[in-house]
C-alpha cells in the first residue's frame, strides 16, 4: 500500500483551467472520496493520479516516489470505470486474470488461485466460466473490481463505478466495496457526484468545485460544519440565512434576517451567513422561531420533507409527522446553527 500526495496540481486544456492548485494527502490504507458536481475536476484529478494526464504544474507522489514521467502501466494502480470495460469474448475468470498477463500475482499464488480468491472476495465464486453478458450490472461491476485488484496494486482508483446502477443495487454494492477495501487495506480514491454515497463509505471526503478543493474532512465534519456556502448547499439539504448583527450577548450574536432576530453562537462579525439542516428545524417554534406557509409535503418513508415559504424565501425541514395546517410556526435552537465564515448580508437573500 502507499500514501498519495498531490501538491499544487494544475491542469489546463487550451487555456481553460480544469484543475487549479489541487493539494491533498491520502493516507496509506485510507478510503478517500472526491465528490462534486459534473465538470468540477474530480475525474481529471483521478486521471492525473493514474498518469493519463500530463500536469501543467504541480506534483503527484506515491510515497516518496515522484510520478512525473512514469507511465500508467508502471504506477501500480488498479482502475475501475463507470462502464465496466469487460472483454465480451472472455469469461469472467479470463477477465479477472487479464492483468496477470503483465504482472505476477502477489504472494506465492498461481494466476488461477488469485482469480478464484478474488471471485470469492467479491461474492462471485462459481461464476468463473460465465460470459459477461450473462451477468447483471452489479455482477459485472464486481468482476471489474476483481480485475483491478488482481495484480495487487498499491492504489485503487474508482471513477463513478456505480452511477449506471439502480438505487437499491448501488446501496448493496457500495457496502461490498467498502468491506472489500477495509479487508484489503488498500489505499483507495473514489470519485462520485452522489453526496450520500460519499458520506456513507469514506474515511475522508474532498468536496470539489470549479477545479478547486473547497473542503477536506471526515464525512460527519463536512456535513455538520461546511466551510463555504457551496459545501453547505451541495452536501445534503440545507437552509441558509444571512443578515446583519444587531447585538452581542453572552451566548452569541443577534442577527437580523428579514425582520426577525436569531441568536447565532460564535460570531462577532458585522454580517453573518449561517445554515441550519432541515432535520434541525422543528414545528411548533423554539428559541429561534418564525412563521411560514406550507407549500408541498413529500413522504420519504422514514420522514416527511416539508417545503415552506417564509416571506418569499424557501425553507425545507424534515419531520416525523406532516403538518396539519397550511400556516406553521417553525424554530431551531442556537446549538443547531453553523456559521459559515466570510458570509455577507446579501449572498443568500439574492437567490
Amino acid at each position: 500500500m502507499v500514501e498519495l500526495r498531490l501538491s499544487g496540481v494544475r491542469k489546463e486544456y487550451d487555456g481553460v483551467t480544469a484543475l487549479n492548485d489541487v493539494s491533498l494527502r491520502v493516507a496509506d490504507g485510507e478510503f478517500f472520496t472526491l465528490v462534486g458536481p459534473s465538470g468540477c475536476g474530480k475525474t481529471t484529478t483521478l486521471r492525473a493520479i493514474a498518469g493519463f494526464e500530463d500536469l501543467t504544474a504541480g506534483t503527484v507522489r506515491f510515497g516518496d516516489r515522484e510520478m512525473a514521467g512514469v507511465p500508467p502501466e508502471e504506477r501500480g494502480v488498479g482502475l475501475v470505470f463507470q462502464n465496466y470495460a469487460l472483454f465480451p469474448h472472455m469469461t469472467v475468470a479470463e477477465n479477472v486474470g487479464y492483468g496477470l498477463r503483465f504482472r505476477d500475482p502477489p504472494g506465492a499464488m498461481t494466476d488461477e488461485e488469485r482469480v478464484l480468491d478474488l471471485l470469492e472476495l467479491v461474492d462471485l465464486d462459481g461464476f468463473e466460466g460465465r460470459d459477461p453478458d450473462e451477468l447483471s450490472g452489479g455482477q459485472q461491476q464486481r468482476v471489474a473490481l476483481a480485475r483491478a485488484l488482481a495484480p495487487g496494486p498499491d492504489l485503487l482508483l474508482l471513477d463513478e463505478p456505480m452511477s449506471a446502477l439502480d438505487a437499491r443495487l448501488r446501496d448493496d454494492l457500495r457496502t461490498q466495496v467498502s468491506r472489500i477495501q477495509s479487508d484489503l487495506g488498500i489505499t483507495t480514491v473514489y470519485v462520485t457526484h452522489d453526496q450520500e454515497e460519499a458520506l456513507a463509505i469514506s474515511d475522508r471526503v474532498a468536496v470539489m468545485n470549479d477545479g478547486r478543493i473547497e473542503q477536506v474532512g471526515r464525512p460527519e465534519d463536512v456535513y455538520r460544519r461546511p466551510e463555504s456556502r457551496f459545501v453547505a448547499e451541495f452536501v445534503g439539504e440545507n437552509n441558509l440565512f444571512s443578515g446583519e448583527t444587531r447585538a452581542h450577548e453572552t451566548r452569541g450574536s443577534l442577527v437580523a434576517v428579514r425582520g426577525h432576530e436569531f441568536l447565532v453562537p460564535g460570531s462577532t462579525a458585522d454580517s453573518v451567513t449561517f445554515c441550519v439542516r432541515p432535520e434541525a428545524l422543528r414545528l411548533g417554534g423554539g428559541e429561534n422561531a418564525f412563521s411560514a406557509t406550507v407549500e408541498t409535503v413529500e413522504f420519504l418513508g422514514e420522514a416527511f420533507r416539508v417545503h415552506l415559504d417564509w416571506d418569499g424565501k424557501p425553507i425545507t425541514l424534515r419531520v416525523p409527522e406532516a403538518p396539519d395546517d397550511e400556516g406553521v410556526r417553525v424554530g431551531f435552537d442556537p446549538d443547531d446553527v453553523h456559521v459559515i465564515d466570510g458570509g455577507t448580508a446579501d449572498i443568500v437573500e439574492q437567490r
